[in-house]
């Protein structure tokens, strides 16, 4: 009767615990999986600023708040100097800009929520991407058709090596006033990015 149930436990219940184990494994990882890599994060922001109006309809480049991207590792979060360099003309009866006008007097900084977010163990230039001439929306999703900002593409190690091995394929949008014969396979070895 021991060597019955020792087999039955062998044969049976080994095998379906293996693989309810493993189908739960695979199911909370593929579930789980935008949650991860922040895809859809979408957070409040302490002022309604809708990219679709500057980026898109007013076809305001993303250079000209995120000054930085072309000489920076980062790209920056403009201050609200930067936004009043029109709003202290443009539509300034409303109750958004009238918040952003307060912030700028006090000359308190606004404490945007950041979105997109590279992992800290991993290095990302800017300046090197956007120099080679590959547009922001390649990365970030077309900015200029949202209202509010979200995640729409991970930051994965697999997705910056597909970029890097397949670039003829994976980059779609070029910056404005770049060539796309500047871009190239990039660098897949471990020190690239894990410095």
């Amino acid at each position: 009767m021991k060597n019955f149930l020792l087999d039955y436990n062998l044969k049976v219940r080994l095998p379906i615990l293996i693989f309810v184990v493993l189908a739960v494994f695979v199911i909370t990882y593929y579930v789980s999986y935008a949650e991860r890599m922040g895809v859809g994060y979408q957070p409040v922001q302490p002022i309604l600023y809708s990219h679709k109006l500057h980026a898109g309809d007013l076809k305001i480049d993303c250079r000209y708040c995120h000054s930085d991207v072309e000489k920076s590792r980062q790209a920056n979060i403009p201050s609200a100097k930067v936004c009043m360099n029109c709003h202290t003309q443009a539509r300034t009866d409303r109750p958004e800009i009238q918040k952003l006008t307060e912030y700028y007097n006090k000359g308190i900084p606004i404490e945007w929520v950041r979105i997109h977010r590279v992992p800290d163990f991993a290095y990302f230039n800017h300046s090197v991407h956007v120099n080679k001439g590959i547009d922001c929306s390649n990365c970030h999703g077309d900015i200029a058709g949202m209202d509010v900002v979200e995640q729409v593409k991970d930051f994965s190690m697999r997705a910056c090596l597909d970029c890097h091995r397949n670039p003829e394929t994976t980059i779609k949008n070029i910056v404005p006033g770049k060539d796309a014969k500047n871009i190239n396979n990039g660098p897949t070895n471990c020190a690239a990015c894990h410095r």
